[in-house]
């Protein structure tokens, strides 16, 4: 693909894991999005949902690989569905080009552990884990987009496991509040003596219209690319494993300890990205809590 291609506006979609749940889908555990990859019931579910973006003005749609990372399939006990759960993920998301041929796939690389925290574990562990991700995406996308990352060291590692692959990325980092990762670090750090050779731009992911404000100016210095996935929940706390929930529960909505703002329709929420499209941002999508709604609006910004 071309490596430039950010540096003109682009629409991204919006989160598919609460719009699953919007539309009907039943979790099982903490699956939740990769519960429509499990179950072949929801496999139609999933496709119009990527369709419906589409629709709604995306020219990028992220493979639903969000919650099919290792640590996630483990503690739901079915790890040996990793390749399947990705591979299928992989193949609903290219079956859109059957209708939509200008449409880019991007491979959704999340976080390998939880979910806005740095991953502490061994650098080993991680770029095993994040190898074995990319290599099942690569042959469905057309780029890798990394998935609300919490440290420089994550997203180093991801880098490097991937590179065999010759394959174009963007970098989405995640800053819960303030101006600083989970990490501590900064989103310049990212960027700081580094080769840039395949790095197609820079995204907050996953962060509040508000945080991404904050934050406006350093990513404007950054001399790249640059954009967001906001998202529409109150709070954004590590997610909690399966066994920190009651035992008698089958299934945990993420809005149960997240929360839901009510104030982010569609339009207000695109009256921020018109602002950071003004600003600078060629990079405009949604993460949790956004919809097709969300991103038709978006869309509007381009006519």
């Amino acid at each position: 693909m071309d490596i430039n291609f950010f540096k003109k506006t682009r629409i991204l979609d919006g989160g598919m894991g609460q719009e699953l749940l919007a539309r009907g889908m039943k979790p099982q555990g903490t699956l939740w999005s990769a519960t429509a990859i499990l179950k072949e019931k929801y496999h139609k579910l999933l496709y119009d949902t990527h369709v419906d973006y589409i629709k709604a003005g995306a020219e990028v749609i992220v493979t639903n690989t969000f919650a099919s990372r290792k640590i996630r399939l483990r503690e739901n006990k079915i790890e040996d569905k990793f390749e399947y759960l990705n591979k299928t993920a992989g193949e609903l998301a290219k079956k859109t080009k059957e209708i939509y041929p200008d449409i880019l796939i991007a491979g959704g690389l999340p976080p390998q552990n939880l979910t806005y925290k740095e991953d502490d574990r061994s650098s080993d562990e991680i770029s095993q884990d994040f190898y074995e991700h990319a290599k099942l995406l690569n042959p469905y996308s057309d780029f890798f987009y990394l998935d609300v990352i919490s440290s420089v060291r994550e997203l180093e590692l991801a880098i490097k496991s991937f590179h065999e692959f010759k394959k174009p990325y963007l970098i989405g980092a995640h800053i819960s509040r303030g101006k600083t990762m989970p990490s501590g670090e900064k989103i310049s750090d990212i960027i700081r003596n580094k080769k840039n050779d395949n790095l197609l731009g820079l995204i907050l992911s996953c962060v509040s219209p508000e945080n991404f404000l904050l934050n406006l100016d350093e990513l404007k210095n950054l001399g790249m690319p640059f954009g967001f996935k906001l998202n529409s929940y109150i709070k954004t706390n590590p997610f909690p494993n399966l066994d920190e929930h009651e035992k008698d529960k089958k299934s945990v909505d993420p809005k149960e300890f997240l929360g839901t703002r009510k104030d982010l329709t569609p339009k207000k929420m695109a009256n921020f990205a018109k602002k950071f499209k003004d600003s600078g941002a060629t990079i405009l999508g949604g993460c949790c809590e956004t919809s097709p709604k969300h991103i038709r609006e978006f869309s509007k910004l381009l006519k």
